[in-house]
């Protein structure tokens, strides 16, 4: 079960929406599973898991991790309201009902997709939450005007504030002008210090853009190939030939190459001052193997993104962070985005906090101690939701490459499995409204950047709170396509 939004959530299709829950046990269960969520009772939710959650999905993960996600699910909801099933004319797994329900705090529309047994017992046998399409029988909805987009935006920024459901900035453009910009909540509980503009946000995997456009720049200049292997430029000590003669650098910029994470356990139990420079990643990297050969399937990598970064500083003969300083912070005028030494005073800086809600109200934590000390090529910098869109006009505007190489960072590469991922950046939308960019998730971080690249919209949306970022890029999206 995951609250997670894949990078790239591939649309399922034309649907319909039936506006009632199927007929006996199966119907049963989800409305048993939407009445539990409602509850915020953990009495009730743990006695569900246990009975309704089939042995294996149960034991998926430790029961306080179940329960976790079942309170962080209310957190952020308040509870659902029920609205439907729906159904897509694409053929899906039998014991997949997807449900619509509607966000009573964010008022969005949200699937549940439940994988529910086709023989008694009946039990639940997955579960996911994803943002959804509104239903198909809705009428059609309101045209809006951009003063309309912006009141309706504020409306939901002040409803989330008020809840304490939000904590950071968000900003919408048309044209590279700002429409709405604001900023919410704290930066420093401990310190009562409130979220500014200019606060710089911990921008998790969205460094995987700056990382793309730095290797197209670097193919632009004629220093490498998008076929060259990773083997031309890593030593042995960071992975054995059989790997890196296999991986191209095409396969790391669209997450095909069949690396992973270095998020491992090794990680995780190690000091975050070990880890400060690229070569500091190599025992991590060195662990690696291929999930599957090079561009035959898609899985998403952070240690793929990383080692971007150490052809960079190959090619280049910089540090990655100064390369990228000097050749798209500085061009873009990105004034308050780096890759800041957490260990250090950083100014307007906001840490990042993970609510746990409890029967006695939310307790904070925040991720000093979860987090890398630096961020990198795959993630972990920060920036600002002004600085965004400046990076956001410098591509548009093609100063950072030309128009082939812009073309090329962000537009899906089926050739390669992946449709629905470019060159360090997410695809989205249709064919006369892409949607192209990326976002960032992790405890106590959640930053998102949307360009809307045939209607010329730029929506950033910046958090300091677990998941804070989803129902406002949601909500924008769905606001903007009422626009058109």
């Amino acid at each position: 079960m995951t609250g997670a939004v894949a990078v790239a959530q591939r649309t399922r299709g034309p649907y319909t929406d039936v506006r009632k829950l199927p007929d006996g046990p199966v119907g049963e269960r989800i409305g048993e599973l939407i009445d539990t969520i409602n509850s915020n009772d953990e009495g009730k939710v743990r006695a569900f898991i246990e009975t309704r959650f089939t042995p294996s999905f149960r034991e998926f993960a430790p029961m306080e991790q179940h329960l976790q996600i079942f309170r962080q699910v209310y957190d952020q909801s308040r509870g659902f309201e029920f609205y439907g099933v729906r159904k897509y004319e694409a053929e899906t797994p039998a014991d997949e009902f997807v449900v619509i329900v509607r966000n009573r705090l964010t008022r969005g529309w949200e699937a549940l997709v439940t994988h529910v047994e086709t023989k008694p017992p009946h039990r639940i046998a997955g579960l996911q939450f994803h943002p959804a399409r509104p239903p198909s029988d809705l009428p059609a909805p309101k045209i809006l005007s951009d003063p309309e987009i912006v009141e309706e935006l504020r409306t939901l920024m002040d409803r989330l504030a008020q809840a304490d459901a939000f904590s950071g900035a968000v900003l919408l453009a048309k044209d590279g002008k700002v429409l709405f910009k604001q900023a919410y909540g704290l930066a420093s509980k401990r310190f009562n210090v409130p979220n500014k503009i200019d606060t710089k946000f911990n921008l998790g995997s969205m460094n995987k853009m700056f990382t793309g456009v730095a290797i197209l720049q670097l193919v632009q200049r004629g220093k490498l190939s998008l076929d060259d292997p990773l083997s031309k430029f890593l030593s042995t000590e960071w992975l054995p030939r059989e790997i890196t003669d296999k991986v191209k650098i095409k396969h790391l910029l669209t997450h095909t190459s069949g690396l992973g994470s270095y998020f491992s356990d090794k990680f995780m139990e190690s000091s975050r001052a070990l880890y400060r420079e690229l070569d500091d990643y190599k025992p991590l990297i060195a662990e690696s193997t291929l999930a599957f050969e090079p561009g035959t399937d898609w899985q998403y990598s952070n240690s793929g993104m990383f080692l971007l970064g150490v052809v960079i500083e190959k090619v280049s003969g910089q540090s990655y962070f100064d390369y990228v300083r000097d050749n798209i912070y500085k061009p873009a005028g990105m004034i308050n985005t780096d890759c800041y030494d957490m260990d250090k005073p950083v100014v307007n800086l906001a840490i990042g906090y993970s609510r746990e809600p409890t029967k006695d109200g939310p307790q904070w934590t925040n991720n000093l101690f979860q987090h890398v000390i630096r961020g990198g090529p795959a993630g972990g910098g920060f920036s600002t939701v002004e600085d965004l869109l400046r990076f956001d006009i410098a591509l548009r505007s093609h100063r950072l490459h030309s128009p082939k190489y812009t073309e090329m960072v962000w537009t899906g590469k089926p050739e390669l499995n992946s449709p629905d991922y470019g060159f360090g950046f997410a695809v989205q939308g249709t064919s006369d409204d892409r949607i192209v960019g990326h976002g960032g998730g992790f405890p106590g971080i959640n930053s998102n950047l949307d360009m809307f690249l045939d209607s010329g919209y730029t929506a950033v949306v910046m958090s300091n709170y677990d998941l804070g970022a989803h129902p406002v890029t949601s909500k924008i999206k769905e606001l903007l396509a009422a626009r058109r």
